[in-house]
């Protein structure tokens, strides 16, 4: 073997882990969910009536926070636009009743306002469920959606200078009568897709409009420990402003039109609405949904925890380089407020695109990474139906026996580690020999609680055998031997402290290789 190559201390990015443990978020599709549960137990679930054992399951996962996804009202109008679309009505064959039935409902980010169907059980459902997470230590996420409504919103006919409108019907617009005569709203939209018809956008060039919203923000605050913001650069000044460009702002209620925008809008949404909301409800959490590289700027404007779609993609396209480059060269705050997940409601079921094996490599870096983590209801069971987000209902899938046993092993050895506690770095894998490239394939992740012993989380993402030296970030490693343990594995290793510091950890490791080592120090034999 050619002599191996070493790492300069200075390529390794470090990142002090700023929390007790990293959050573990779990999300339900609120409707499906309760329907299911309903279905099984022969009787009408609702928030507030949810089996006691489902919050002591979520407990013992270490979840911390629950997300009840789609759990605001929605109206008739946008449910006639789910009802009308055919690639939805494609999709949503896999209803138990079939397509075009009342299983079918509006898009839960088509919200008819922020209140809680009586079918789902009402506020007072969602405050007892808010308490029994509380009992068990547990906090609650809901939904805040800042770039439009759904078209039952009422606001449409009181309040309609609060959107953006448009002199005449377009494709991007529909005409609706108000209080003011009649209107042409436009749809809410994401720039590089066509229109939500099932939404009118809010216009955040107005004063008032902010107003609107950060009240309605403050209002869903009050009833939960955090707001996960959909689609969150849609309202950033910039975004907003290229977006909306070709429609002017309206000038109250004459129905005139101003191409200027307002002084007031020239600062962002954001840093205000997060500031006030936090000081009404200290330790409210901000996530927001963002894509485009915009993530670490709305990091600056004060949200928590930002997605990380990036490293999502880069793992489904099984490009290891790519998730090794994204977690090396990431800012060093960057890591620790990223939202880290393999599946969500936008996206297909990590078990119908990974193996088995790839699922275990993949499903061991989201949990080893400093951050939130996010698991989405059905993940856990290995899952493979996309469920469209407007179905009210969804058919229960066979379980997975295999991925519940990959889960349940890398949860329990998780626990039996320091990740996630204590002072977290990356570090960065280096060639096992000259020309062996296949240490860009690794990413390995080191938690140290309780010096001198620490973790180490090490991932093999490529389909073969890979090799690499890792030198953990620890000091005085030669003053000690050290029996390394795999805590989601059988293997026992022991090693001398003067080798693990040059050349540091040899590993070799199969294809798909997933390995969380324990480093327990003795005293160097010399």
């Amino acid at each position: 073997m050619e002599t191996p190559a070493t790492t300069d201390p200075g390529s390794r990015i470090l990142h002090p882990a700023s929390r007790i443990a990293p959050p573990l978020l779990y999300e339900i599709n609120t409707r499906c969910w309760l329907s299911q549960f309903s279905d099984t137990r022969g009787r009408g679930l609702t928030l507030a009536t949810v089996p006691d054992s489902v919050f002591g399951r979520w407990q013992e996962l270490g979840v911390t926070h629950v997300w009840l996804m789609g759990v605001w009202a929605t109206g008739p109008r946008s449910r006639s636009v789910s009802l009308a679309a055919a690639n939805f009505r494609r999709e949503a064959v896999q209803a138990p009743a079939g397509p075009g039935d009342e299983d079918i409902g509006g898009s839960p980010y088509a919200i008819a306002g922020y209140f809680v169907p009586e079918t789902l059980g009402g506020e007072s459902g969602l405050q007892v469920f808010r308490q029994r997470l509380h009992r068990r230590g547990m906090r609650l996420i809901l939904d805040f959606i800042p770039n439009h409504v759904g078209l039952d919103h009422p606001w449409l006919s009181e309040r309609p200078d609060l959107f953006v409108q448009g002199r005449h019907e377009t494709p991007e617009t529909f005409a609706q009568n108000t209080r003011a005569g009649l209107r042409h709203f436009a749809h809410g939209r994401d720039p590089h897709f066509p229109p939500w018809t099932d939404t009118a956008q809010l216009d955040y060039r107005l004063p008032a409009t902010r107003d609107a919203m950060l009240e309605s923000l403050l209002a869903v605050a009050a009833r939960c420990d955090g707001v996960r913001c959909d689609m969150a650069m849609l309202v950033l000044k910039d975004v907003f402003e290229k977006t909306w460009a070709r429609f002017p702002i309206q000038a109250g209620a004459s129905g005139l039109f101003d191409q200027n925008i307002p002084d007031s809008a020239g600062t962002e949404f954001w840093p205000e609405a997060i500031a006030l909301t936090k000081q009404a409800h200290p330790g409210c959490l901000f996530l927001a949904e963002v894509y485009w590289g915009l993530e670490e700027r709305l990091q600056s404007l004060g949200f928590d925890y930002t997605y990380d779609k990036e490293l999502y993609d880069e793992l489904v396209r099984r490009n290891p380089a790519g998730v090794q480059r994204r977690v090396l060269e990431a800012a060093p705050r960057f890591l620790d407020a990223g939202i880290h997940f393999l599946e969500n409601h936008d996206e297909a079921r990590i078990a119908s695109i990974l193996s088995l094996e790839e699922h275990r490599a993949a499903a061991l870096l989201v949990l080893g990474l400093p951050g939130m983590r996010l698991l989405y209801h059905g993940q856990l069971e290995g899952a493979l139906d996309m469920v469209p987000v407007q179905l009210r209902r969804h058919r229960s899938e066979p379980i997975q026996e295999e991925i519940v046993r990959m889960y349940r092993q890398l949860f329990a050895g998780l626990r039996r580690t320091a990740v996630g506690r204590g002072k977290v770095a990356v570090l960065k894998p280096c060639e096992a020999s000259l020309g062996n490239p296949t240490a860009q394939n690794f990413v390995l992740v080191q938690w140290q609680a309780e010096p001198p012993d620490f973790d180490l989380v090490a991932v093999n993402l490529a389909p073969h055998r890979s090799q690499c030296y890792a030198r953990p970030a620890i000091q005085n490693m030669a003053d000690h031997a050290w029996l390394i343990e795999d805590r989601v594995g059988s293997e026992v290793y022991r090693r001398s402290g003067g080798d693990l510091e040059d050349p540091g950890l040899y590993l070799d490791m199969p294809g798909h290789g997933a390995q969380l080592l324990h480093f327990k120090a003795a005293p160097e034999c010399r």
